[in-house]
């Protein structure tokens, strides 16, 4: 597959090339032009943007790729709508270049609430409290594919850590995985690829934890 990855500087996406790459996949890496981005690969393939909010200069990283993978999301809780704009940009993108399938990744609190009392009385109630400008963003983000003509596949994990690649974790189709609290950055880039080629997760919302 020739694979366009958005967020290839951030903890995600940067999995995401290295994963790609490692499995012989093409793989062309949308960064800022102010970003440093030292990877080299011979499939690899560097276009830089100003931005990630016009879709227009987005295309050319887009045109003749198998699919989509975007990492793109707020740092911290003042980055402002960060997801939602680039998202909505490379959906156009997306469509002017005739590419269809699409992995996002989101966040396990826009998912059902799940049915344990440590997630449903504490953990959730307290995450939607801090960042309830990021989740907000978030929904209309996850409005934006699901209204789409996109093949869209949303991952949602729970809190990120830095631990290597497992290959071993819980996925909920649909849902928010039980007592689910912990996933390594390099876990949700190996399921965001995954799912590239699992039809069962076309129009999907995954949960994801170990």
């Amino acid at each position: 597959m020739r694979i366009t990855v958005f967020g290839a500087t951030g903890g995600i996406g940067g999995h995401v090339v290295r994963q790609a790459l490692e499995a012989g996949e093409k793989v062309t890496a949308v960064v800022r032009t102010s970003s440093a981005f030292e990877l080299e690969h011979p499939s690899l393939e560097v276009v830089r943007v100003r931005g990630l909010d016009v879709a227009e200069p987005l295309r050319e990283a887009i045109d003749g790729s198998t699919a989509v993978i975007s990492g793109v999301g707020a740092r911290g809780r003042k980055d402002g709508p960060v997801a939602s704009r680039s998202t909505k940009s490379i959906l156009a993108a997306m469509d002017a270049a005739g590419v269809r399938r699409f992995v996002a990744v989101s966040a396990a609190p826009l998912g059902p609430i799940p049915g344990d009392f440590l997630n449903r009385r504490v953990i959730w109630p307290m995450i939607n409290a801090f960042a309830a400008d990021v989740y907000a963003d978030l929904r209309v983000m996850e409005a934006d594919i699901m209204s789409s003509a996109a093949e869209w596949t949303i991952v949602r994990p729970p809190k990120l850590n830095s631990k290597q690649l497992s290959g071993h974790y819980r996925t909920e189709l649909g849902g928010t995985v039980p007592r689910g609290y912990l996933i390594s950055r390099a876990d949700v880039a190996d399921l965001m690829l995954k799912s590239l080629t699992d039809p069962t997760t076309v129009r999907q919302p995954v949960g994801v934890a170990y």
